[in-house]
């Protein structure tokens, strides 16, 4: 069954955890009445989640029955007129306590966001995904609520073979046709504005709320107010332009314990930190050249 006419695009950001903390979902919130204007709609995360999940444990990817495809259709969207629907919640692929089931990153990524896309497998469907350096990634995954020890939400996972390559590409053979959009959670202040405005689809003349939001949180007030001065008399030509701004006055004007990370877990030497980082950092350059990816790099 097929929804809207153009077919209503439904986006799910789906992650990962520990990088976002719903900051994505209440940007795009805060702009919400420009953005219904348009058709781009961003349902209270309550109206859904629940629900998403009775649904996908019911039917798990399986055929819904027209009626029911129906209901879903009309709790997410209340009556409002749409063109793309934006779906966000860390746990869509699955609680943090199974980040490593199976002893494998995200093993289910390929089975769970497969339910997802057949909510409404007649219209279209694309996924958003931020990654982290395993090396903070795991330390800050063990401080959410209620998450096992150590050894057992490692669940045997090899540390040196950490790849988010394999989590993407599962995710792409996974859905074919669904297009995939991926950053890094560590370049998220540079790239705040483009991520807003891809999952979005929001036009350019729309100017999104919050836009530097991430960039206030980690920079000096003063240094802060300098580069909004220098922006407002000095408007960079393209958005590469204007993140060269970024780092710039973010270079000059850090707060070094807003971006500092500290890792204390047993047996996590500074050695074992370089080398997962250098591997993390060879597989991101894997994952920008990945068919079938979109990678927004700073």
């Amino acid at each position: 069954m097929k929804f809207g006419s153009p077919a209503i695009n439904f986006v799910y950001h789906i992650g990962a955890h520990c990088t976002d903390e719903n900051l994505l979902l209440r940007s795009l919130m805060r702009n919400g009445d420009d953005l219904n204007k348009r058709n781009i709609i961003v349902p209270r995360p309550r109206r859904y989640r629940g629900l998403i999940g009775e649904f996908t444990a019911r039917y798990r990817g399986e055929a819904i029955p027209d009626d029911e495809q129906q209901n879903l259709f009309d709790a997410l969207l209340m009556g409002y007129p749409a063109e793309r629907v934006v779906l966000c919640h860390e746990n869509f692929l699955c609680t943090p306590q199974k980040i490593f089931e199976d002893g494998r990153l995200y093993a289910r990524a390929p089975l769970h966001s497969g339910w997802l896309r057949n909510l409404f497998p007649e219209n279209p469907c694309e996924f958003f995904l931020s990654i982290r350096n395993p090396a903070t990634f795991v330390p800050a995954a063990l401080k959410i609520d209620a998450m096992p020890d150590y050894a057992t939400f490692l669940n045997g996972a090899n540390l040196a073979e950490l790849r988010w390559s394999e989590v993407i590409a599962g995710l792409r053979d996974g859905n074919p046709g669904c297009p995939i959009t991926v950053w890094c959670n560590e370049d998220t202040p540079l790239i705040w504005p483009t991520v807003l405005r891809e999952i979005s689809d929001a036009d350019p003349d729309i100017t999104l709320d919050g836009e530097m939001d991430l960039l206030r949180a980690i920079m000096s007030e003063d240094g802060f107010k300098r580069m909004e001065t220098y922006l407002a008399t000095h408007k960079p030509p393209t958005e590469i332009q204007r993140r060269r701004v970024f780092a710039a006055f973010l270079d000059k004007f850090v707060l070094d314990e807003a971006v500092e990370e500290d890792i204390d877990l047993d047996g996590w030497t500074p050695e074992l930190v370089d080398e997962i980082t250098a591997r993390y950092e060879d597989d991101v350059y894997e994952i920008e050249r990945m068919p079938g990816v979109n990678f927004i790099a700073t």
